[in-house]
């Protein structure tokens, strides 16, 4: 059996950059994929960042000059994990060299950069997909799967939300998600957007209206230097919208909050229908709940297991994190890339991420005017 083997290069060592060295290092969990990620070159402009790498075998290149990766002749593939001001720039910069890309979410700082990226994507040629983990979770791909099978009935409500907590701390630094020059106009909606719209956007449910209510946290936090610095971006924002879904126009409401008390980093879905429902949430990962109406309407728990969409090594009894589901959304990325990705999920596409952007300009008009505002689209 012949793996393909494909060298990775990350642009940006924080966080997520180091969550991809380590998805890559347990690749052998993976079974029958017959592909297989080479963790080749990191850029960062932060030489400490940079230290953590040299304990990754296999790395042959570590450089603060990005321009350097992309020469880089073992580079097939670029993931970008940069603050949202920096995308466009590079991300384009990505095509020119005649990379492939995973981009981080969102698509650019706004919806003009979106709109310019997306063109230059389809103009490049090359494979283009955006970042978002969560609907890689085992209960996430059966609320798809129930989908498919129809079981809802006429749809009544549709809720997709992403919730954190961490900015209720009013000691946590004014970084550059709390400024809308570095995060967007759009705040969280760009931070935590792209998380809740990927699975409707999938389905074809595509708002035509939406009222927003953005809030924001605190106006100030402590800067680098301790004084007290200026934080504009939203915190918090509840998009109700209309969509139109066989034939009926349907509610369909995101939430995504960075200030939400009790939540650590909780994702969930509901959907709800006149002859079934399903819900799922990632506060308890292993708990999917069905809806039946019969001669009493019942919600059953379901206990979920290691049921992820490509086959790996771990017992089926146990349960999967963040970690497993990255590595997932890799595999799908990598397998969609090489032709194979049949009819499980796959990555966000261009035209849906552009798409989102289109959403959240939408829901900062209706912010600033407070009324129900039109989705304006790009032609097919």
């Amino acid at each position: 059996m012949t793996t393909n083997s494909i060298g990775v290069g990350v642009i940006g060592g924080g966080l997520m950059g180091r969550e991809v060295a380590s998805a890559f290092a347990r690749w052998c969990a993976l079974e029958d994929l017959q592909i297989e990620p080479r963790l080749t070159a990191v850029a960062d402009l932060n030489p400490a960042a940079l230290q953590w790498f040299r304990r990754v075998p296999g790395i042959e290149l570590l450089t603060g000059d990005y321009h350097e990766l992309l020469r880089h002749p073992e580079v097939d593939v670029v993931y970008v994990a940069v603050p949202h001001h920096l995308h466009e720039a590079v991300y384009l910069d990505v095509l020119r060299a005649g990379r492939d890309l995973l981009a981080e979410k969102p698509f650019g700082i706004d919806l003009a950069a979106a709109q310019r990226i997306a063109s230059a994507a389809a103009a490049s040629g090359r494979f283009v997909r955006c970042s978002s983990e969560f609907p890689f979770y085992p209960g996430a791909q059966r609320v798809m799967r129930y989908l498919a099978e129809q079981r809802c009935g006429r749809l009544l409500e549709v809720v997709c939300g992403f919730h954190h907590s961490s900015d209720l701390d009013p000691g946590k630094l004014a970084n550059w998600k709390r400024q809308s020059q570095t995060c967007g106009a759009i705040g969280v909606l760009g931070d935590l957007g792209m998380h809740t719209v990927h699975l409707p956007f999938r389905l074809g449910w595509y708002p035509s209206r939406v009222f927003a209510q953005l809030q924001r946290g605190y106006p100030e936090r402590p800067g680098p230097d301790g004084k007290p610095a200026f934080c504009d971006t939203w915190d918090n924002a509840l998009l109700h919208t209309w969509s139109h879904v066989d034939g009926h126009d349907v509610p369909l409401r995101f939430e995504m909050k960075r200030m939400a008390p009790g939540e650590m980093n909780t994702w969930f879905i509901h959907i709800a229908g006149t002859e079934g429902g399903i819900r799922y949430s990632t506060k308890t990962p292993k708990t999917l709940w069905t809806f039946s109406r019969r001669s009493e309407q019942v919600w059953e728990q379901t206990d979920l297991g290691f049921d992820t969409p490509f086959q790996t090594i771990t017992g089926g009894i146990f349960e999967p994190g963040f970690p497993d589901v990255l590595q997932q959304m890799w595999a799908a990325y990598l397998v969609e890339r090489d032709g194979r990705l049949g009819k499980r999920l796959g990555c966000v596409r261009p035209e849906e991420a552009l798409r989102s952007h289109c959403l959240f300009d939408a829901a900062l008009r209706s912010q600033e005017s407070g009324e129900v505002v039109a989705v304006r689209y790009p032609s097919p």
